[in-house]
């Protein structure tokens, strides 16, 4: 059967699908300079394919604008087509940044981070996803037998991750049934959700292959175990050096990491609707789920909203080199650029004012009551995704960050995919959202 080498541009949009164009290889270096063409309201397609509220109707077009920084060639060499992506930026007609962009956005938040702290973010996305397939009977958590089930696809998926340039590191048994975690290096700036979305599409390519699906749902049952996106920063300074240690600092942290934190943690229960943002989200976000319910950090503590990661060395510039800040309240409903550029924004915010070094946690707070809880300076995360975005449309400053209509538009994105839902049970939710993560 004859057949041309195709090119998908993709964006991971504000539903976190990546959606796209393809276009034959041979036109690559005409689609590097003049992309592919794309429609506004396109941003309003929710994870169900239907249509939110669009400020731009039938009117309008842009650009898809692949990014060869961002090029995944990955041939399985099963007999299948390979594997061949670039995630890209929609711009304008005369080449600006799309306001809805979400690559776009996160270069943003990440220049403002340069501009108010000197500092240079590296990130990594720590992903957990169940399988889908006949696998059997699900295994022990952690074990090898329930790695053993699946030993030949965290062997193909390794060589995948590897061959699409991401630093392959771990793959295990989750405590889930079927749930099952992957892990891969640091990479800097735009390219750590980049790193993301990469990694999820070598899973689903890999899984289909094998005959199964994966789901990087938030979680699959409301009594059920959740999926959670851990996502790793720390910083390099002007220099290239690491800056997000200083052996001085509380917790170890540098004054500019402390303050970084403490942004986020005072912006969390606004931002949470970028990190958070499907209907199911917050069932997986309650007290004694190993997740995230408080604005809190923590200290190895896994029911912190942040968490200051534990590092093995010994000699300071090895912490240094170790030393990283891990954000809990993420899942795999949303976009990793978009998820990262709030988290960016929050904890730039928090050092243009200031803010001291935050205290950590060493109690379970579910057990203190909204009193108690304010006078120690903690908040209850939004239990629900309409509360969330209420809270997000309430802060004039967290709304300031993004493009002057970016935030309209989300929530009116996300209303139309809470209507959609509204009518269903917790257990149909889940499955809803299980079946287009």
């Amino acid at each position: 059967m004859i057949a041309e080498k195709m090119i998908f541009a993709a964006t991971s949009d504000i539903a976190g699908q990546v959606r796209g164009k393809s276009f034959p290889a041979a036109m690559l270096e005409k689609r590097l300079r003049r992309g592919v063409g794309w429609t506004p309201t396109n941003v309003q397609i929710t994870c169900f394919d239907s249509i939110g509220d669009s400020p731009y109707g039938a009117l309008g077009d842009l650009l898809l604008v692949p990014d060869p920084a961002a090029h995944v060639h990955v041939d399985f060499e099963d007999g299948t087509p390979p594997e061949d992506f670039m995630l890209g930026d929609i711009v304008t007609l005369e080449g600006d940044p799309w306001e809805c962009c979400t690559r776009s956005i996160l270069k943003s938040a990440l220049a403002r981070l340069k501009a108010v702290g000197g500092l240079r973010l590296v990130g990594a996305f720590e992903h957990e996803f169940h399988l889908k397939g006949p696998a059997g009977a699900s295994r022990p958590s952690y074990s090898l037998a329930g790695y053993r089930d699946r030993s030949a696809f965290g062997s193909t998926l390794m060589a995948a991750l590897d061959a699409a340039g991401l630093e392959a590191d771990t793959f295990m048994k989750e405590f889930g049934p079927d749930q099952y975690e992957v892990t891969i290096g640091p990479s800097r700036g735009v390219a750590a959700a980049d790193a993301s979305v990469i990694l999820r599409e070598m899973i689903h390519a890999t899984a289909r292959r094998y005959g199964e699906a994966a789901s990087f749902t938030p979680i699959r049952h409301p009594d059920g175990v959740g999926n959670g996106v851990h996502i790793h920063f720390s910083f390099e300074g002007a220099d290239g050096r690491p800056a997000t240690y200083d052996p001085q600092g509380t917790h170890g942290m540098a004054p500019k990491t402390a303050s970084f934190v403490a942004g986020i943690l005072k912006y969390l229960d606004a931002i949470v609707a970028f990190t958070a943002p499907s209907a199911i989200s917050y069932l997986r976000l309650t007290p004694h789920r190993w997740s995230a319910a408080f604005n809190n950090l923590g200290v190895r503590d896994r029911e912190a909203s942040v968490r200051i990661c534990p590092t093995t060395a010994r000699d300071v510039d090895s912490i240094a080199r170790q030393f990283n800040i891990e954000y809990r309240a993420a899942d795999g409903a949303a976009s990793p650029h978009l998820a990262l550029a709030a988290i960016a924004f929050a904890g730039a915010q928090g050092i243009e004012e200031g803010l001291p070094a935050p205290p950590a946690t060493q109690e379970d707070l579910s057990l203190l009551d909204a009193a108690a809880l304010a006078a120690r300076g903690y908040t209850r995360l939004p239990q629900g995704l309409d509360e969330a975005l209420a809270r997000m449309m309430a802060n004039d400053i967290v709304r300031g960050w993004f493009p002057a209509r970016f935030c309209e538009i989300y929530r009116d994105h996300k209303l139309c995919e809470l209507r959609h839902v509204a009518a269903m049970d917790a257990a149909a939710r889940c499955a809803a959202y299980e079946a287009v993560y």
